[in-house]
């Protein structure tokens, strides 16, 4: 590697070079090798083979065999074969065809380096990075939510759904904005799609951020609600992420894993405080929190964190939920294929073609893809993949790693996260799960609630969710919205078979909401600041001061508002009558799959302009049916009649019922709780029209300016100018071995190497 990255743009017309300086060794692998590289040798053709045998015989034990149980290890042979068929051979396909990188041309952080915000970086570091980025709640709690539909539905949406749609968006949204300098995603839209659609576009982002934001802070409130355990072991996350961010800045600088060593070994000490701390009759009034006081803590949270530097509390918790996130996901893998729970839940539940589920209301079609949301695709993710991702990475070969390979990873996520719920019993699932309104939050309620809904095989006992709590460390898990504490419950069981016995649930419990916690708050204060920057940038058009984020006034003053905002509807959900998670859920995925939608709409624009359109399929499969199942999701949320899923439908219901008198109507048991749901529902109705509305604009917009570059056989060239590279960089997470033999000619050439976790 080298320190010189003088910019050096190539004359027009004129060939990058793979070797700009006869000095050094070539900073690009030429088209020939690389070809060689792929030929298929009989090794090569016998472990394809095997992997995709074994994926096969997954499929049909999941997909065609009906016992009465399923083991679970199928789930994880049928992910993992997945993924590796899709990012071997279809990826490829993508990169071969559609985006053409060119490791000759100089990435952003080399020819914009500045050592801050842009800055090449190792690619194992920066895909780590990435993923604690795009890794938030929504592949944990997303498919617990799910399991509602059965195991099928979802394991075939979170698995294939990520091969052609969410990880084909990461990987075009993070290729596009690197080839325009790291651009955002607004700035894109408004570049390739005119004034209207741009405008409707940052508009459109500004809002979502606002709920997705609100919803991953809602998440964390239901899973630390009247646990004291789990408060005083999450909340000691914050000064220890602030000691890695002092260690890591003025004790031992770039000593990354030393500083995760000991970050982990703290958090371990945190948990195991916290199961003393809560037995103690201090602990308990110290730290039993109700959900509007937590609520109110997140957003204090949510201000400071936002605006302190990144080297203090961001950084540092970015380290520690890469470690955890990854490590804790592939032990719970290992432990599923050592253990072999069965899963008795039925393939197609009951509830996949009813309007009326306990969990969530609506149909399959819209509402299991619209639920799983961040599991298979996610909006939110191409605000990252636009963001900090694109000015870090060294190579352009590297966007398959990171974005697609990213993906893939979250994906593996949601699908365990799937296995976890589907594994405990579905009488104590649906007690959990169920908002308070309908259990009356206590065992009794529960007890009678579940065993009327019929549902066959189930029969739920006071003792069994006394026992459960018990088993936790917990003085109920009655109407544990959210998903988390399901998550929590399935991973403790699974991991306490294969390590510690029934002694170690309740702390493997509590080990599996911190590391949720970690999960959620790395996003709630990252996407905070992202949507500050937007917010900055939307006002800076007009206020010019604004666009500087060095400007301390504009950086609190947006913070204030965003914070303010997604704040506003936190507090909403908190004091829902119908239980915030179970309303707002839908509208958070409706809302993250239409920004998903708005980022393949770019996309589809892009590269129409390069004159690509044998292979705009790849983009317009993935946007059409994302397009089609928000709208349609959205339809229903704002046209239905049913008071259970149509917000309007439910406020005229409780409208009316005020308006004659009543003093308690449904589930809300006061008059307080009634206007509750009258306020509540008018904010999410208005939410969804304006989301499906400008998402509407932006699709429309994109569709006729691809129309328009068809028929002119392509459109205006928006990239930067290229750049000649100066240094060079392996494209995965193993090199080839011609990438090692470049390496080594490269560490021969340099033998002071820079610093940092460059590769």
């Amino acid at each position: 590697m080298t320190n010189d990255t003088r910019r050096t743009t190539a004359p027009e017309g004129e060939a990058l070079s793979d070797r700009p300086d006869p000095r050094r060794p070539a900073v690009a692998i030429d088209d020939a090798t690389l070809e060689r590289d792929r030929r298929w040798t009989p090794l090569k053709v016998v472990v394809w083979v095997a992997i995709s045998l074994l994926g096969g015989l997954a499929w049909t034990m999941i997909g065609l065999v009906r016992g009465e149980t399923v083991n679970a290890i199928w789930f994880v042979f049928a992910a993992v074969c997945t993924y590796l068929i899709a990012y071997r051979f279809y990826s490829k396909v993508i990169e071969r065809y559609l985006l053409k990188p060119d490791d000759r041309r100089a990435t952003p952080a080399e020819y914009k380096a500045n050592g801050k915000d842009y800055l090449p970086t190792d690619r194992r570091v920066l895909y780590g990075h990435h993923f604690a980025a795009i890794a938030g709640a929504g592949p944990l709690v997303g498919p617990v939510l799910a399991a509602q539909m059965g195991f099928l539905p979802g394991t075939i949406w979170i698995i294939v759904g990520v091969v052609i749609a969410g990880a084909v968006q990461d990987y075009l949204v993070l290729f596009f904005s690197m080839r325009r300098g790291g651009r955002s995603l607004g700035k894109m839209a408004r570049e390739e799609l005119g004034p209207i659609g741009g405008a409707a576009a940052v508009l459109a982002t500004l809002a979502i951020m606002t709920i997705i934001v609100a919803i991953l802070a809602l998440v964390v409130v239901n899973a630390l609600g009247e646990s004291p355990w789990g408060v005083f072991s999450v909340g000691l996350t914050i000064p220890i992420a602030l000691f890695m961010g002092l260690y890591l800045r003025y004790l031992r600088p770039g000593k990354v894993t030393e500083v995760s060593v000991i970050g982990f070994v703290l958090l371990m000490v945190a948990i195991v405080a916290g199961g003393w701390v809560s037995e103690t009759e201090w602990g308990q009034a110290l730290f039993t929190l109700d959900r509007p006081t937590l609520a109110w803590a997140i957003i204090i949270y949510g201000v400071v964190a936002a605006v302190l530097p990144v080297w203090l509390l961001l950084a540092p918790r970015d380290y520690l939920s890469t470690f955890m996130k990854i490590g804790v996901i592939g032990l719970l893998a290992i432990a599923i294929i050592v253990v072999r729970p069965e899963i008795t839940v039925p393939a197609v539940s009951e509830f996949a073609f009813s309007d009326a589920g306990p969990v969530f209301a609506g149909p399959l079609f819209p509402f299991l893809f619209v639920t799983i949301a961040c599991g298979a695709l996610s909006g939110f993710h191409a605000l990252i993949a636009s963001g900090t991702t694109p000015k870090l990475i060294e190579k352009e070969r590297q966007t398959r790693f990171i974005g697609y390979g990213g993906m893939l990873m979250e994906s593996f996520v949601a699908i365990m996260a799937l296995v976890a719920a589907l594994s405990i019993d579905r009488g104590i699932y649906f007690a959990m799960n169920s908002s308070a309104a309908a259990t009356g939050g206590t065992i009794e309620g529960a007890v009678a609630f579940v065993n009327g809904l019929g549902l066959m095989g189930v029969n739920l006992t006071p003792e069994m969710l006394a026992a459960t709590a018990q088993s936790v460390g917990e003085e109920s898990i009655v109407s544990r919205t959210g998903g988390a504490p399901t998550l929590a419950l399935g991973l403790a069981q699974i991991l306490q078979s294969f390590i510690g016995g029934a002694a170690l649930t309740s702390f493997w419990y509590h080990f599996a909401i911190m590391f949720e916690a970690l999960f959620i708050l790395t996003a709630v204060d990252a996407g905070t600041r992202v949507a500050r920057f937007m917010l900055q940038d939307t006002i800076g058009q007009w206020v010019p001061r604004f666009a500087d984020t060095g400007w301390r006034p504009g950086t609190w003053i947006c913070t204030i508002i965003m914070v303010g905002a997604w704040g506003a509807i936190l507090i909403m959900g908190v004091t829902d009558p119908l239980g915030g998670i179970n309303t707002l859920f839908p509208l958070f995925g409706i809302a993250n799959q239409l920004l998903a939608a708005i980022a393949l709409s770019v996309c589809l624009a892009i590269a129409a302009r390069r004159g690509l359109f044998r292979w705009l399929w790849i983009i317009i499969v993935p946007l059409g049916f994302a397009a089609v199942a928000t709208v349609v999701a959205s339809m229903y949320k704002i046209f239905s009649p049913v008071p259970t899923l149509g917000y309007w439908a439910q406020h005229t219901a409780f409208r009316d019922a005020l308006a004659a008198g009543e003093t308690s109507f449904g589930t809300a048991p006061s008059v307080e709780a009634m206007e509750a749901v009258v306020r509540n529902t008018a904010i999410q109705g208005s939410l969804s029209i304006l989301f499906v509305s400008l998402a509407l604009v932006v699709i429309t917009t994109s569709v006729i300016e691809t129309i328009r570059s068809v028929r002119r056989g392509g459109g205006p060239n928006t990239e930067d100018a290229p750049v000649q590279s100066r240094i060079y960089g392996p494209s995965g997470m193993l090199p080839t071995r011609t990438e090692r033999v470049l390496e080594a000619e490269w560490a021969a050439a340099e033998p002071a190497r820079r610093e940092g976790g460059h590769g």
